[in-house]
């Protein structure tokens, strides 16, 4: 049979290694430095350095940085070879790779500026968010190209990972990516509320199911054969684990907001199909682990296999117990704490990180066609990176139960045993030096990694264009009575894209298409009112500093939690609300009933030193917001833009929006005048007061004046 000459690709996938060895570190230094901020408040010295700003870029220099790199290193290297074809395009790959970065260099640079959406894992602005779009449509291209020109008949299930990745990462970013720009760097999602809190949770629970795992899953079925120089356990498996998998994940996300405003009926949904994501999840485990059955010896002198061993093994513990957070009961112990930390870094340490690890370990040598410098650095870093998750992740789950625990301990005459939230806070000191022990320990055996890599690929050269031969796929023998019938959609990967789109929309529509067709679904409460302009200005600076990483805003029907805040949240209480903020941690207390607690003084020194009124306070210093001026101009297009998304502000509200703003500030500076406090109605601080005295203050009175009159 005549084979045909061509050549693998191999420097895109040098420059994607190590773009993700360079974002790699700057997440994690990132991560490290806002853990020291909850030790070390005065860390927190400029705006661009707050906790709230730079959380954000932690998360996403690590979640599309450091991973979103290793995927593209890793679905670059093995599908040109699954495909026996150079990818389809160098160009497009080209275009891919510094898209990608620009994106990354962005988002650096505008979270710590305070430009967010305010979305957890989507915080970047509408036109980053096009920006995404469009790089992982030209990625789509090259990787569909590639398929399509392959010379192996068959598609291995990595690349059936890769095109479910694709299809539904496209769905989730563009549905939760419908904003209404106000202006270059502002935008309100259309979505409100309780819509916006399934729709966000939707992306963000599927975001870390089809971004963070079922591409690594893909990678996992290629690397770990190669590295173990054996075959898959059970191709069976590999089938019942991908499609069982992609169906059922779509469903979960409501699991994030049990016992919040959402519908019973929602929440009810994402409890049933988290519990059976187990099946699936362990499926995929197993096959892992058990392709390596009978080469355990090899395991123990393999650094890579180490790493992917410990790999599989973080998935396997982070698949069980997002299930288990799922059942109400335990919900309502983990739900806001340390907990949930612990176990998202289980998945983005152990399973992300080492996975990575052990592929770069494994596939920096090949294409520099050299050795290893170091296998006893790598296995020091092997070492540091597992007592490090080990160190991070226990005290977490202590400080979570901690939490719990004094969060919902009475007296026995029926009182709360501690009603300062602030007690909570400084019990969790010592967890938190433990957490940040931890982090180090496991940045610091990436570094030594990082010398290896560079130790390695200096005593190597690059093999840019790895020479190859196959035959033509039209000269390879077609199917074979007998075969296995998933065999068939295994030659067509159009429909095979297909096929996965249409699994994982079940899921997404039967969720939200009740919750915005049917308007029962979100009761509305009359006293319920659009934000005054003041209060809106207000609420996009609390957006713009993060206040809702810390501060959540939805009381749960619990007792201790009516019992510590106030009356329970209901869905009507946020219909005006784009986006929602109901957090998911409570670093703070929570804020939803916040207004008329304390009096303004008490805020305006708040946010001037928060030690001054609560001692041992964790919170940064907001001392620029006294001296900021408010940015009025954009009042006017914010006004527009709620009315555009159905806000119901009087006709021509825009054009005295200002001045309505103007009054409102300078009963608050008049107020301020008299407990002894100096400042101008102009001042951003001003507004944010306004916001806070606003929450909660709806469901007691309908108490909101519009000024309509010149």
């Amino acid at each position: 049979m005549e084979l045909e000459k061509f050549s693998y690709d191999n420097k895109i996938v040098k420059q994607f290694a190590i773009a993700t060895i360079i974002w790699g570190l700057a997440g994690m230094t990132v991560g490290l430095y806002i853990a020291l901020e909850l030790i070390f408040p005065a860390l927190n010295f400029i705006p661009i350095a707050s906790f709230g700003r730079i959380r954000p870029v932690h998360t996403n220099a690590v979640a599309f940085a450091f991973v979103g790199n290793g995927i593209f290193m890793g679905v670059y290297y093995s599908l040109q070879r699954l495909c026996k074809a150079r990818m389809y395009n160098d160009t497009l790959s080209k275009v891919h790779f510094w898209l990608w970065q620009l994106i990354i260099i962005a988002g650096a640079l505008s979270l710590p500026l305070g430009l967010t959406t305010g979305k957890e894992y989507a915080e970047l602005e509408w036109p980053i968010d096009v920006a995404i779009a469009i790089t992982w449509l030209i990625f789509g291209w090259n990787m569909f190209g590639t398929i399509l020109k392959r010379r192996e008949r068959h598609l291995y299930v990595a690349i059936w990972f890769y095109i479910a990745t694709f299809v539904t990462v496209t769905v989730l970013h563009v549905v939760n990516s419908v904003e209404i720009p106000v202006s270059l760097f502002k935008s309100y999602p259309v979505y409100a509320g309780v819509q916006d809190a399934l729709v966000q949770w939707w992306y963000g629970h599927n975001a870390v199911a089809f971004f963070l795992t079922t591409p690594y899953l893909g990678l996992m079925y290629y690397f770990i054969p190669k590295a173990a120089e054996r075959p898959v356990y059970s191709y069976r498996l590999s089938i019942i684990h991908f499609w069982a998998l992609i169906f059922l994940y779509i469903w979960a996300g409501p699991h994030h907001l049990l016992y919040t405003a959402l519908p019973d009926w929602a929440q009810s949904l994402g409890v049933v199909f988290s519990i059976m994501l187990i099946a699936p999840s362990w499926g995929g485990m197993i096959n892992g682990l058990l392709t390596l059955r009978g080469a355990w010896d090899k395991v123990r002198e393999s650094v890579v296999l180490k790493f992917m061993v410990v790999a599989i093994t973080a998935y396997g513990m982070a698949t069980f117990e997002g299930p288990m957070l799922s059942l109400k009961k335990v919900n309502a112990i983990a739900h806001f704490t340390d907990w949930i930390v612990a176990h998202v870094h289980i998945g983005a340490l152990g399973w992300n990180g080492f996975l990575t690890f052990g592929i770069l370990y494994w596939l920096i040598p090949r294409i520099y066609q050299t050795d290893l410098y170091s296998k006893k650095l790598a296995n020091w870093h092997f070492w540091l990176g597992s007592l490090g998750i080990l160190f991070y992740a226990i005290p977490l789950y202590w400080a979570g139960f901690t939490q719990y625990f004094m969060w919902q301990q009475f007296t026995p005459e029926g009182f709360l045993k501690y009603p300062n939230f602030l007690e909570t806070v400084t019990q969790l000191r010592s967890m938190y030096i433990m957490r940040s022990i931890g982090g180090a320990m496991y940045l610091f055996g990436f570094i030594i990694m990082i010398y290896n890599m560079i130790k390695t690929i200096k005593q190597g050269n690059l093999l840019e264009n790895e020479d190859a031969q196959a035959p033509a796929l039209s000269k390879i023998e077609g199917s074979h009575e007998g075969e296995h019938w998933h065999r068939w959609i295994e030659r067509k990967p159009i429909q095979l894209m297909v096929f996965s789109l249409v699994v994982v929309l079940i899921g997404g529509a039967i969720e939200m298409i009740p919750t915005f067709m049917i308007k029962s679904n979100i009761p509305t409460i009359a006293s319920v009112k659009p934000y005054t302009p003041l209060e809106l200005q207000g609420r996009d600076i609390y957006i713009r500093e993060g206040c809702s990483t810390c501060h959540s805003q939805m009381i749960r029907p619990l007792r201790f939690d009516t019992e510590r805040y106030g009356e329970y949240s209901k869905a009507g209480e946020f219909v005006y609300d784009h986006p929602f903020l109901w957090g998911s941690k409570r670093t703070g207390p929570d804020l939803a009933r916040e207004g008329g607690k304390y009096p303004d003084s008490w805020h305006y020194n708040h946010m001037l030193d928060p030690s001054t009124m609560s001692p041992g306070s964790i919170m940064p210093a907001y001392q620029f917001m006294l001296d900021d001026n408010l940015d009025t101009s954009s009042t006017a297009p914010k006004i527009r833009a709620m009315i555009t998304l159905g806000v119901p502000y009087p006709q021509g509200y825009d054009k005295i929006a200002n001045k309505a703003l103007m009054v409102q500030a300078d009963l608050i500076t008049a107020g301020l005048k008299k407990d002894g406090i100096e400042t101008t109605s102009d001042k951003e601080i001003i507004a944010v007061i306004a916001y806070l005295q606003r929450l909660g203050k709806d469901i007691k009175a309908n108490n909101q004046v519009f000024t309509t009159k010149k």
